[in-house]
């Protein structure tokens, strides 16, 4: 049964960066049929429609969360909390690590996520013999807030038979002090635990990805993307996100992208029939990730100059003919290329590979590839970004999180213009801003105060010039994501004939200081003009 027709008025409806702001806006049949000034849509509301009265609030189109791990987010709500906002210790890491060791069975593992070793009192990793100490008698595996390096305990050691003579995997790193392990991970070589890691079955999936949407949509989003699949459970995880599709339990609207590397799912999905953009607006298969370097924050991200700590310039996860064969691979089956560039010796690395991938026979006009992060580039980088249509989708929240890292690790005149989203949007480029959750936080307002304040969590400013208007920033988050997922003529806007896709806040956000930003929530969130999340029960 179709549900009545909506009138929104009473407050500031948000049409689009173009757009600008109207009075009210009509919804019909999962559309928006009328916006305009309140004059003009009562006008042309029929009786029996359903009302709702901002009260001086705004309605937005909702947030697009272009890059995250939905799936690994889901999972780890169950997992042990590490992030930076509540430890900032290391007896604190180690505490919530004994208290789960000492409510799981002996032998069970114990998984914990997000935190941050420049965040914590001591300044660095925690190392295996800590672990141990507080889990003597499990497995015990903790990932770094970045997601690109980790710690196991000793009983995870042995039991993936990693030891001080194991050798780095290409694009890994096992750290060794003295010839003996502490424990730590880097990039590749975190395979040697996770391998070993039982995998969630069909029903946990399910469950984890209805509760991450669940949770985004409590936070105004309506649509997101899994920028990972598969490697957490293989190609079970595809058949996860159909069943939970099918069961009516995938709230939001999905852009997935499958693991390319070679211990991804990419070539599997492929060869059992898979092919680029099936699927529907629900549920879209429709690219492929592979990683160029690691993180800036944790001194694995590669770049042409040296780090002003650890002498080193970084991590490539390939060398170069590798990941140029790997680009060409994909772009020539036809997926868009959503591929991991951080530092600008790996952004460079990807640009020239994807040059070299585009010809005549398989051009890349159209395609809109991606280099995602993207946070340290040149101005020739983005000039050959703009000349093929790659596209940027950078996290801005980095730069609230790890922005006083990245001036320890890199100083101030590389890090004051890191994500520069200004300068991409007065070039041309469409920067979808997103969160890569878990790695940071999800919350979506942070990001608008990040893009529009350039601040740290610390309070540092970093390169002012690159702040952005409120407008401009809930453009990045809304109409940029749309098209990096060939989306943007249904969603993104909220101009007529667009789907649905509305999100109530908690306060006017043109209208308020950028500070109280990060105090805003969405009070309703709509997909086609149903509600997904109803803080108030207002369409009840």
């Amino acid at each position: 049964m179709t549900a009545a027709p909506l009138l929104i008025a009473g407050g500031r409806v948000f049409r689009g960066l173009a757009g600008g702001f109207a009075e009210a806006l009509l919804i019909a049949d999962g559309r928006i049929a009328v916006v305009g000034t309140a004059a003009e849509v009562a006008a042309a509301t029929p009786a029996g429609t359903r009302r709702l009265d901002l009260e001086g609030r705004v309605a937005i189109p909702a947030f697009n969360e272009a890059h995250m791990h939905l799936l690994p987010y889901g999972l780890g709500l169950a997992q042990v909390n590490l992030r930076a906002e509540e430890v900032t210790t290391l007896d604190e890491v180690l505490r919530r690590i004994g208290a789960a060791a000492a409510a799981a069975p002996k032998g069970s593992w114990i998984l914990g996520r997000g935190y941050d070793h420049g965040a914590l009192d001591v300044g660095r990793h925690p190392t295996a013999a800590e672990l141990d100490a507080a889990a003597p008698d499990n497995p015990v595996f903790i990932v770094r807030t970045c997601g690109h390096m980790g710690v196991a305990n000793g009983a995870a050691l042995r039991l993936c038979g990693v030891g001080h003579n194991t050798p780095d995997p290409e694009g890994g790193v096992i750290e060794r002090r003295g010839g003996s392990l502490t424990g730590l991970f880097q990039e590749r070589a975190m395979r040697l635990i996770r391998d070993h890691i039982p995998q969630p079955d069909q029903a946990r999936m399910v469950d984890a990805i209805e509760a991450a949407c669940l949770d985004l949509a409590a936070r105004g989003f309506a649509s997101a993307t899994d920028m990972n699949v598969g490697m957490t459970a293989g190609l079970a995880e595809i058949d996860a996100y159909r069943v939970a599709q099918k069961a009516g339990r995938l709230p939001l609207r999905m852009w997935q992208v499958l693991a390319g590397n070679p211990e991804g799912i990419a070539q599997a999905a492929w060869d059992s029939g898979m092919r680029p953009g099936e699927g529907d607006d629900g549920l879209r298969w429709g690219a492929v990730k592979v990683f160029a370097d690691g993180s800036a924050g944790g001194l694995t991200a590669a770049f042409f100059e040296p780090y002003l700590i650890g002498n080193t310039t970084g991590v490539f996860t390939f060398p170069e003919e590798k990941i140029h064969a790997l680009l060409k691979l994909y772009h020539e089956q036809g997926w868009q290329l959503d591929i991991h560039a951080i530092g600008d010796a790996a952004i460079e690395q990807v640009l020239q590979g994807m040059e070299a991938a585009d010809s005549e026979a398989h051009p890349f006009a159209g395609r809109r590839h991606r280099i995602e992060h993207c946070g340290f580039l040149t101005r020739d980088q983005r000039r050959r970004m703009k000349a093929r249509g790659i596209l940027p989708v950078p996290q801005p929240v980095f730069m609230y999180e790890f922005g006083d890292l990245y001036v320890k690790n890199l100083g101030l005149p590389r890090s004051e213009f890191a994500y520069p989203m200004k300068t991409w949007l007065d070039e041309g480029h469409h920067p979808a801003a997103s969160s890569d959750c878990p790695v940071s936080t999800v919350d979506p307002f942070i990001n608008l105060y990040t893009m529009v304040t350039r601040a740290t969590n610390k309070g540092t400013v970093l390169g002012a010039s690159e702040a952005l208007t409120v407008a401009e920033a809930v453009h990045c988050y809304t109409w940029c994501g749309a098209y990096t997922q060939f989306a943007e003529d249904r969603r993104g806007t909220l101009e007529p004939g667009m789907l649905a896709d509305v999100a109530v806040l908690s306060e006017d956000i043109f209208a308020i200081e950028p500070g109280t930003l990060r105090g805003v929530q969405a009070d309703l969130t709509l997909r086609e003009g149903t509600p997904i999340f109803d803080r108030h029960a207002e369409l009840a």
